[in-house]
């Protein structure tokens, strides 16, 4: 039940963010990012009146997923669980879509330097990413 309500999550964000995807990419990545998040070593779900409104997850002091519902976009919440990334699990990297300007932007504010450039995912997706260390 959580899963999907994260899925939901998922959905809204990156249609609202990831403008470069296509539906059909949506559709595709989707089971992926089921996957990491039944398989991340730290989830942290972020709730309004007891109902999930986003998450993130890390593994191994890298930051893998963060989203949030469009509604709460820009309310300070991604700040929030990223500086509590770095005070409880020493986080030290995460990895952005390079069509992804905002969120790059994002984690420069939050002291992250891009420091490598790959041309896919880790997933073998077409969709070039910026891997970024604090």
């Amino acid at each position: 039940m959580l899963i999907s309500k994260l899925l939901s999550i998922w959905e809204a964000s990156v249609r609202a963010s990831h403008h470069f995807l296509t539906e059909a990419d949506i559709v595709r990545l989707a089971p992926q990012a089921e996957g990491a998040l039944r398989h991340i070593e730290t989830l942290w779900v972020v709730e309004d009146d007891r109902r999930p409104i986003g998450f993130m997850g890390v593994q191994e002091r890298k930051i893998e997923m963060l989203f949030l519902h469009p509604d709460y976009f820009r309310k300070g919440l991604g700040k929030e669980l990223v500086q509590r990334a770095f005070d409880e699990l020493s986080v030290e990297f995460v990895d952005v879509n390079e069509q992804n300007p905002d969120a790059k932007m994002f984690y420069e504010q939050m002291g992250f330097n891009v420091f490598k450039r790959n041309e896919r995912d880790s997933e073998g997706n077409p969709f070039p990413i910026l891997e970024m260390k604090r």
